[in-house]
């Protein structure tokens, strides 16, 4: 089918006036820290000249700071200005027709040096510092570096900016009463508090004239309690409306909010309504985002009247060509985003570089390119996990003859257990792509098959590249193979029955995961805006302040009494992901799983399972213990063929297994991949 009838939202142009908008997608924000690394603006000019390509109507750029104490990469000089022109330049030399704008972003409190700034001296719950309070000449001096770092963009070539308000930075912490607590015109009633950002907006405006796009990023629905009324956002943008802004992009949640927003536990568009409430009350256009990673997702997004634009940032890591190939009717050649955050936000908080788990090439396009092989390869992969599926797909993209060997009917190894968990079912995507790029690529897959040593070294091939993953870790302890003890993988795959009174050894990803099935009932939040709503205590029919404010989750449960236990002293959970692991955590405790941690485990009987917690020995009476304590690298094969004298590598999990990593394995897989 013609894309221009399957998408005709998608892809009609956007009449600003002045200017157009190609299509209604856009790449979002993200920070990549390629902003503040030596060399960064020509890795940068790489990596947003590449998504220009893939079809994006308009890129806006990661964070950057109006001045020093922002908190991140500034743009406060003319010199600055000359060094993102690579950006821009690349940007438009790829396609001349895509817009590119920066963002403006003051981090406020958020900001991680004691000179952040904010307009009270009220520390943030997950910020480094108290804030310095800003006097009047300090506001002023703000105001005037945003207007200045508007110019500057116009000038470095920029075709607009996007000023971000909200999210807990500077501009949104002036909006709400418990981080603004002025008794000047600047605080107190919700006029005095939103005096602020409209000021930049229209100093911003002012200075860079009529025909620069000036987008304003909204917190539509913050996830406070105590937050902002629908009210004072429907004020808000009004405000922002008049004094210029060409758009209004909408945001949900703050960073320090108890609200997941961007996990893969989020329905796809979910908050698209909430953007589709405050269309009804303004004349610019509209951005809407979170958890749109898919060309029919945003098309059905745009038909509903929900918004005028598609903010898809993450899906961009995940695929720079999403919007081409959607053009081009390929839409299951798409690498969809899973909404993992381990490659992308978890590095970004935690000061990392940014990539994507299912894309190791972005930010890297400068260091790791997959070009034609001069010297074609016979090539057998063994094991079709995550680490065997990347190699294999590349090295059969660079030219090489690959035969791709699993014991199992299907792809995807540990993935086929991680999309059997509910909030996990966007990773059946990930199997979705990868069974089609063997089908396009020509790659001999041979299922249910298990190959030895003799076999391949009989075959011929060049090289043997060894996927063959783990096995579970199996604790020696006394009663280990008692009845009531059954594994993570069993259980997983529903062979194995599980009681109503349950212990998990080990509380690594696998624990949490095990938990979360077996605690689970009805339908997945992931799969259902209702549950979701529900259970994270959001209401978006009333909206009250901040869409949570007295609203109490419900947590619908199995009703099993399970206990989450591991070794380390540490709390359980920590080694989960920066930006979802206390999702995880919050849910199993509103279903009332029991946590422990420096744990000895003694036996296990009739009784139940003994141990020593604090040093204290205790029984505790379960039905089932699941074990999660580990896996260990199968290497059988690797060896084997080694001491036959065939060229063998290792990868994946058969490599290293110490956690079970698709991240590592994946950019392990597909370096090696690129290097043959």
């Amino acid at each position: 089918m013609n894309a221009l009838v399957k998408y005709p939202n998608l892809f009609a142009p956007l009449d600003l006036g002045f200017t157009q908008i190609k299509n209604r997608v856009l790449m979002g924000s993200m920070h990549t820290g390629l902003e503040d690394i030596p060399g960064g603006m020509a890795r940068q000019a790489a990596y947003f000249a590449e998504r220009a390509r893939g079809g994006v109507g308009m890129i806006i750029t990661g964070g950057i700071g109006p001045n020093r104490e922002a908190g991140s990469g500034k743009l406060s000089t003319p010199e600055e200005a000359q060094e993102h022109r690579q950006v821009t330049d690349a940007v438009h030399a790829a396609d001349p027709d895509v817009k590119i704008c920066l963002q403006i972003l003051h981090a406020g409190s958020l900001a991680r040096s004691g000179e952040s700034v904010a307009p009270s001296a009220i520390r943030a719950r997950i910020a480094a510092h108290v804030p310095n309070e800003l006097d009047e000449e300090g506001i002023e001096k703000q105001l005037s570096d945003f207007a200045n770092c508007a110019a500057l963009a116009k000038e470095a070539g920029y075709d607009g900016v996007e000023i971000i308000g909200s999210a807990g930075y500077l501009l949104s912490t002036f909006l709400v009463e418990r981080t603004n607590q002025r008794t000047d015109q600047w605080g107190g009633t919700f006029e005095n508090r939103m005096r602020f950002p409209v000021e930049v907006v229209r100093r911003v405006r002012e200075a860079v004239g009529k025909d620069f796009i000036v987008i304003f990023r909204i917190a539509a629905m913050d996830m406070l309690e105590g937050g902002m009324a629908w009210d004072e956002v429907v004020t808000l943008a009004k405000a922002i409306e008049a004094v210029g802004a060409t758009i209004i992009s909408t945001h949900f949640c703050w960073h320090e909010a108890q609200v997941p927003t961007i996990a893969t536990m989020v329905p796809r568009a979910a908050f698209a309504q909430v953007t589709g409430r405050l269309r009804k009350e303004l004349k610019v256009p509209l951005i809407t985002s979170n958890r749109i990673n898919m060309p029919d997702v945003a098309e059905a997004v745009l038909a509903r009247g929900d918004a005028d634009l598609i903010s898809m940032a993450r899906p961009m890591l995940a695929d720079p060509e999403l919007v081409l190939k959607a053009l081009e009717g390929r839409e299951d050649e798409i690498n969809t985003c899973i909404a993992c955050n381990q490659a992308c936000l978890d590095h970004t908080f935690t000061g990392r570089l940014t990539s994507c788990l299912v894309n190791p090439r972005a930010c890297h396009e400068t260091e790791l390119n997959y070009l034609p092989t001069d010297k074609p390869k016979r090539l057998a992969v063994v094991g079709a996990g995550p680490a065997g599926l990347a190699y294999a797909t590349i090295a059969a993209e660079r030219g090489h003859s690959v035969t791709l060997y699993d014991s199992a009917a299907e792809i995807g190894g540990q993935f086929n257990l991680a999309r059997r968990i509910p909030g996990k079912e966007e990773f059946n995507e990930t199997l979705r792509y990868y069974g089609r790029r063997i089908e396009l690529l020509g790659i001999d897959l041979r299922l249910n098959t298990r190959v030895d040593a003799a076999q391949l070294k009989a075959e011929g091939f060049d090289e043997v590249i060894v996927a063959t993953g783990i096995e579970p870790r199996k604790p020696q302890l006394e009663g280990i193979d008692h009845p009531k003890v059954v594994s993570y993988i069993d259980v997983i795959m529903g062979r194995a029955e599980v009681g109503q009174k349950v212990a998990i050894m080990g509380a690594g990803g696998i624990g949490f995961d095990v938990a979360e099935l077996i605690t689970h009932a009805g339908v997945s939040a992931s799969m259902d805006i209702d549950v979701f709503a529900k259970e994270w205590g959001i209401d978006f029919v009333n909206h009250p302040r901040g869409g949570v404010t007295g609203v109490k989750p419900v947590v619908a449960t199995s009703g099993r009494e399970v206990t989450l236990m591991q070794r380390k002293s540490e709390s359980v959970g920590k080694s989960l992901g920066k930006t979802t692991g206390w999702t995880h955590r919050l849910t199993l405790q509103r279903r009332g799983v029991k946590m422990l941690n420096g744990v000895d485990y003694l036996r296990i009987d009739d009784d139940g399972l003994h141990m020593l917690v604090g040093g204290q020995p205790t029984v505790m009476d379960v039905d089932t213990v699941i074990v999660c304590a580990g896996q260990l690298p199968l290497r059988t094969l690797f060896d084997q063929l080694e001491a036959s004298g065939q060229k063998a590598a290792l990868i994946g999990g058969a490599f290293e297994a110490s956690e079970l990593d698709a991240k590592a394995a994946i950019q392990q897989a597909s370096v090696m991949a690129a290097a043959i």
